[in-house]
């Protein structure tokens, strides 16, 4: 009895050993997919130190979530499904979705959110209220070009041409799509809310066939320094909603403030609520005033030569639109002499080397499965990729409507504890990639080779137990 006993106990105390190292071996490192790796780089004096992103656990992932009454799949991209649940102008602060205005209220509360009166709409620039600085510290307007507020991207490191256009999508824009196309170049794409809702054509030739990236310009283009907090939300929360029921699930993390206004309040809503980074520019031909006189495409072309043929530090974060046949064709124009003078091209939103998205790395990628899917439901099931696809009538993820977001029951405090698994969506492969079947190898052998040890040490202490004994 003796000797079973202490025999059990030897045995019991390798199990205990090979447990430990088989979960060990089968457990992925949250380091795998960290986002820190790949945006830890060094930028210019006026970009931000800290990676371009917000955490898994930022209370924008718990607003976009599936609900448990939402469909299986989203509605396809243009179809009257697709649109029903979008304002069709100006967002009625009335018909916001709870978790926006519960998600604003709690970032007040918590002193996140500088009170910043209002500015006055003058036609021209807003004003503020007299006494109040625009170039203050407290206020830091980008209207007034203040660049006080680090967190806050005017440049790009040296040599690299960042492209970017606003105002989209529109018919006009084709013909640059074209151009990137041909060149095999990527643009960020920062798409007014309505702009999508009426071309969603357009919207998927930037998104499905170009793998262009896709960022927040606003519901309806409006000056935000002028808008009421709740106005905000809407104007910001509606475009992340439709991109985000139009991309597979995707959570844009930049976004640009129309005519570039904006201030310490409403940066610090679009990212306490919605996890966004505000985005500026370095450089305006003003191409949105060639269809008004406001501009010449001589003007034009003399300012980019002028910019293009110069230093290369900082980099050039143009202000560009694709908005009419003018602008588009002002960048046409200008081209020619970007790739001449050796500019190194790349889309704003990969000068990091990084991601669009908050919770995925590119168009095609996975989709981290707690920003879509609510935790209290359940992990939905990999499905067939090509059938994801986004605009395809079996492509995956929530509904699309202010119902599908107010159905989410996840509480802010919840937040933090979301799975931070994976769920292949969208146009997701659904074949490991050489990483994951490395990884998957590296596993299995160390699985392997903890139970040959085991083997072998179980039989010997078997065998010299029964000798002893």
């Amino acid at each position: 009895m003796f000797s079973a006993f202490t025999s059990a106990i030897i045995l019991s105390t390798l199990s205990l050993h090979l447990t430990s190292s088989v979960v060990s071996a089968a457990i992925v490192s949250p380091n795998l997919h960290s986002h820190n790796a790949r945006h830890d780089c060094q930028h210019s004096k006026r970009l931000p130190s800290a990676a371009w992103y917000q955490p898994e656990d930022h209370p924008a992932h718990s607003l976009f979530k599936r609900g448990p009454d939402a469909p299986a799949v989203f509605a396809d991209v243009g179809s009257p499904t697709w649109s029903a649940p979008y304002p069709q102008s100006t967002p009625d602060v009335n018909q916001l979705p709870q978790e926006w205005v519960d998600a604003l209220n709690d970032a007040v509360s918590a002193g996140k959110i500088p009170n910043i009166a209002p500015t006055k709409d003058t036609g021209g620039n807003p004003e503020y209220a007299p006494g109040l600085d625009p170039m203050s510290d407290e206020i830091c307007s980008t209207t007034w070009k203040c660049r006080k507020n680090p967190e806050n991207i005017y440049d790009v490191p040296d040599g690299i041409f960042a492209i970017s256009f606003d105002d989209g999508p529109l018919p006009p824009a084709n013909r640059l799509y074209d151009l990137l196309e041909a060149n095999q170049e990527h643009a960020t794409h920062f798409f007014i809310g309505v702009n999508i809702l009426q071309n969603p054509k357009e919207f998927l030739r930037a998104f499905n066939d170009l793998q262009d990236d896709i960022a927040v310009h606003t519901w309806t283009h409006p000056h935000m320094t002028t808008m009421s907090n709740l106005q905000v939300i809407a104007e910001l929360g509606w475009t992340m909603e439709i991109i985000h029921n139009s991309t597979g699930g995707r959570l844009p993390k930049y976004w640009r403030p129309p005519f570039g206004d904006s201030d310490n309040r409403v940066n610090a809503i679009a990212k306490e609520i919605f996890g966004l980074k505000t985005i500026i520019w370095n450089q305006d031909t003003e191409d949105w005033s060639l269809t008004s006189g406001g501009t010449t495409p001589e003007k034009v072309n003399a300012s980019m030569t002028e910019w293009l043929s110069g230093p290369k530090s900082p980099g050039l974060m143009i202000l560009e639109h694709e908005l009419s046949d003018e602008s588009v064709q002002a960048f046409l124009d200008a081209w020619p002499v970007i790739k001449s003078n050796g500019w190194n091209t790349m889309s704003m939103a990969r000068v990091d080397g990084g991601s669009a998205y908050q919770n995925a790395d590119n168009n095609k990628g996975d989709v981290d499965v707690q920003d879509i899917i609510d935790p209290k439901v359940g992990a939905a099931k990999p499905t067939d990729p090509d059938a994801n696809a986004p605009g395809s009538s079996s492509s995956s993820s929530s509904s699309g409507s202010s119902s599908s977001v107010a159905s989410a029951s996840v509480s802010t405090s919840s937040k933090a504890a979301a799975s931070s698994s994976k769920l292949s969506s969208s146009s997701a492969s659904a074949t490991p990639t050489s990483s994951q079947s490395n990884t998957n190898a590296a596993m299995r052998d160390s699985v392997m080779s903890s139970w040959f040890l085991y083997t072998i040490i179980a039989s010997s202490v078997a065998f010299g137990a029964q000798a002893f004994f």
